[in-house]
């Protein structure tokens, strides 16, 4: 038998339940009780996506240090899926524990000798007060919270005030969660021993927030002028449109019930881009949200975007591929296919949000680029981001920020008589000027061309045009670099030959891993790029160093092949550290493969010196 874990503010808590059991909002509830008390934690939803029936899993990262990422392992497994038992009690760190519904007896085969088990009658425990069999599965997880919450320490007053807040408008349900709450904990009260795992009241949450990358880039999207959404259901980007539904019901419905937006949900992904494209050419505000099949449906309006220079934005919230793939797993793997989206010679921003506060900031940022650029740009979230709930900073915004709506001549300009060619670089910095269709009644008119066309848009296939044209679109790449958000750099605390390149939802894990790794005396400069084309910054970061890890969630090391083929980088410079099995990186993942190949290298170096 291990020693039993001991730990205040600092454990690993996972539940496998059921899909469709009603567990979630369970689970959920266990996450902000604890927020509530003031101690941070890192949450993640891992489903199938099935609707029900298949396992889920909800595990909840307690750190009073504050490391939000996954670090690696389970202390405390509530089991309540006899189909993933094995699994599930395997996964528990030695000297952990297992609770579990002990109404029906397990035989010993089923546990483990270097763990504490945890039985609680469950079952039998709902079934004594309550007779519907759905209240019964339902009660089950409150009931399960009870137990949890006495054995850790819960304060009981915030579990009921959540419980409240949560059932306000149904009433009804109140009581009877509170006495399935009851049941659990007076049980482990009076059978139950108390555990090594402990939570104790703190003041680390400050006034972050708990809340989705999606609903923050939905946020994000109102507060930077959109004003039309043309979407295709996809997993796991529905709820950005959702979101962004219920906030312009919110914010952009008049008084007299006038909707000030439009959204669309199209016959498919193809015809939701064509929409936008449309709604950004007319002069709106426009974008849709998709994952990697959608963008791969969308390509070739991707392309007329680049090439007759079209404003749009699209949200990626990136899954588990190729094909259907993974539809409810996170990865980072759909760099290459929208970098460079569409056939002939194309390139795309996008833009690396590691949170939702960013996710809201750059889904703002996005529609700014979009106008002055006129191009598509593209949000990159994750999974991991948009569908799961992240502490994080309060959303900010400037009152007097004015919506950048880029070279656009009015009325008076034309009137004025000034010069229009509508594919013209008058200003030097490659961005042409454009007008909105009906602007004037005589002047400023164009062809919106996806064919070969000359500075005035008038069509065209003299090889000297098109290349004209095309180097004219390969400078306002240039002119990007300095307006997409700039990496962040972390310098190490002793100067050190290595580095490691990051991005977006990798960002918690690697904070902790880079920690863990000065502990062990192993030092590394980070860089966390947050938009693409890569500024000089990023080059000049790699030069520096004799080696730097890039760190991702793909199998084909994407973000490295980008900074290879834009920078032409060696590639024997960058060194992967790959994680893509669906599941968000840990920080033991980073730890272990970045000390491992550390190690190889120190050992190839003494091997050539013999």
């Amino acid at each position: 038998m291990s020693k039993p874990i001991a730990a205040t503010n600092d454990f690993v808590v996972k539940f496998a339940n059921v899909n469709g059991s009603g567990s979630a909002s369970a689970n959920g509830l266990f996450a902000k009780v604890l927020l509530r008390m003031g101690i941070p934690v890192g949450a993640r939803n891992i489903f199938p996506s099935n609707i029900q029936g298949l396992p889920t899993w909800y595990e909840i990262r307690v750190s009073e240090a504050g490391w939000l990422g996954r670090r690696g392992g389970v202390d405390l497994m509530a089991a309540m899926n006899p189909q993933t038992w094995d699994g599930d009690v395997k996964e528990i760190m030695p000297g952990g524990y297992l609770i579990y519904d002990s109404s029906k007896p397990l035989p010993a085969s089923k546990f483990r000798d270097d763990i504490t088990i945890i039985g609680a009658p469950l079952t039998e425990l709902i079934a004594s007060e309550f007779i519907n069999p759905r209240e019964r599965q339902l009660f089950k997880n409150i009931c399960y919270v009870g137990v949890l919450a006495q054995l850790l320490g819960f304060e009981a007053e915030v579990v009921k005030q959540l419980l409240t807040e949560e059932f306000k408008g149904k009433d009804k349900l109140i009581q009877p969660n509170f006495k399935a709450f009851e049941l659990g904990r007076a049980y482990a009260e009076q059978h139950l021993a108390p555990i090594g795992l402990r939570v104790k009241r703190t003041d680390k949450v400050g006034d972050r927030i708990f809340v989705e990358g999606n609903e923050a880039a939905a946020l994000g999207a109102v507060y930077g002028g959109a004003t039309f959404c043309a979407w295709y259901p996809i997993t796991p980007s529905t709820s950005l449109a959702e979101g962004f539904q219920k906030y312009c019901t919110k914010l952009r419905t008049e008084a007299d019930g006038t909707n000030k937006f439009a959204i669309v949900q199209a016959e498919d992904e193809i015809a939701s881009i064509g929409m936008v494209m449309g709604a950004g050419w007319a002069g709106s505000r426009a974008f849709t949200c998709t994952s990697g099949p959608g963008i791969s449906l969308m390509n070739e309006f991707v392309g007329f975007s680049y090439y007759a220079e079209i404003p749009a934005v699209i949200f990626d919230v990136q899954r588990g591929g190729p094909s259907t793939g993974m539809p409810t797993r996170t990865q980072q793997s759909d760099l290459l296919l929208a970098a460079y989206a569409s056939h002939g010679d194309t390139k795309h921003p996008m833009l690396f949000p590691g949170n939702p506060t960013e996710a809201f900031e750059f889904g703002a940022l996005a529609f700014d680029l979009a106008d002055f650029f006129q191009t598509t740009i593209f949000v990159m979230l994750e999974l991991d981001i948009g569908m799961q709930e992240w502490l994080t900073e309060p959303f900010k915004w400037d009152p007097t920020r004015k919506l950048n709506r880029g070279k656009v001549l009015s009325y008076e300009h034309l009137e004025q008589g000034v010069a229009f060619g509508r594919y013209r670089d008058v200003d030097g910095d490659a961005v042409p000027y454009r007008t909105y269709p009906g602007t004037h009644p005589t002047k400023g008119s164009y062809f919106t061309r996806g064919s070969s066309h000359d500075k005035d848009a008038r069509y065209t296939e003299r090889g000297v045009d098109y290349v004209e044209g095309m180097e004219r679109l390969l400078r306002k790449w240039e002119t990007m670099k300095s307006h997409v958000p700039a990496p962040i750099v972390k310098k190490a605390p002793k100067r050190t030959p290595d580095g490691v390149i990051y991005m977006g939802s990798t960002d918690p894990a690697m904070e902790e891993a880079l920690a863990a790794l000065e502990g062990q005396g192993i030092h590394l400069n980070a860089m966390r790029v947050r938009g693409f084309p890569f500024s000089d910054d990023v080059f000049e970061f790699i030069r520096d160093h004799e080696q730097v890890f890039v760190v991702e969630q793909n199998r084909d090391a994407q973000l490295k092949s980008l900074l290879v083929n834009e920078g032409g980088v060696h590639p024997a410079r960058l060194v992967s550290v790959l994680h893509y099995d669906g599941t968000p990186i840990t920080a033991r993942f980073i730890i272990k493969d970045i000390t491992e190949k550390l190690q190889a290298g120190q050992a190839t170096l003494r091997e050539n010196a013999e």
